[in-house]
């Protein structure tokens, strides 16, 4: 992707998530109902946290992944996001993330190389602008035998429930999305990034291509969601 095309999308997408970040988590648990809170505890269960863990979230938003990792017992945690009023959002729900987290890229992390044991991300590699640069950069800051777990989104494979998801995606998300954030961008590029991302991109490929030596993939409830973990 030339420069050009990354700027745009950088903005694009600062732009929606600093529209949206008041009611970002309101309507994250309501428009999942509440599942994406199962989502993360099962991909910090398959990633197996410990409390030696350094943990970075990148993507981190409003800190959701972050604050349940930290009930899980990790301790040493910290944030990236490009969206500036995400953070600010964290920083108002949480005491620890003062001081830890830092807005930026995933494709440029302002960390030294080898620091972090885990690095995870929810549903925020769609919103990369260069998917094996970020990938690549994570693999920078990450100790040996360090992993990355990525959530994310997917279409499901059975026709019914791909045909409900994309009914539900495509029709009732928007309209719900932009009656509650008043955003009428940012609901509708949910739904376009994701069948863009899943018809695009093998976060499998990607990641052996960014010198992750093996990768494993789960699919959670009917294949909505994939939880993908690349180890250094």
């Amino acid at each position: 992707m030339n420069n050009i095309g990354n700027n745009d999308k950088k903005i694009k997408v600062q732009n929606i998530f600093d529209s949206i970040s008041k009611r970002y988590d309101l309507l994250n648990h309501l428009l999942s109902a509440g599942i994406d809170i199962y989502w993360r505890k099962k991909a910090l269960k398959l990633t197996k946290l410990n409390n030696n863990s350094v943990l970075l979230d990148v993507a981190c938003g409003t800190g959701d992944f972050s604050i349940e990792a930290r009930k899980s017992g990790t301790k040493k945690i910290f944030g990236a996001d490009l969206s500036i009023n995400m953070l600010q959002h964290f920083t108002e729900k949480t005491d620890w993330s003062k001081g830890n987290i830092v807005q930026c890229v995933a494709e440029n992390l302002p960390y030294k190389n080898s620091i972090f044991t885990n690095i995870i991300v929810a549903f925020g590699v769609r919103n990369f602008y260069d998917i094996l640069e970020g990938f690549s950069s994570f693999n920078r800051v990450l100790a040996e035998n360090g992993k990355v777990t990525i959530l994310e989104f997917r279409l499901p494979k059975s026709k019914f429930i791909r045909k409900f998801y994309l009914f539900y995606f495509n029709k009732i998300l928007p309209l719900i999305g932009r009656m509650i954030s008043k955003d009428e961008q940012a609901y509708t590029y949910l739904p376009e990034s994701v069948g863009e991302f899943d018809q695009n991109i093998d976060l499998e490929k990607l990641l052996l291509e960014a010198n992750f030596t093996s990768v494993e993939k789960h699919s959670l409830t009917f294949g909505l969601v994939q939880v993908v973990i690349g180890k250094k």
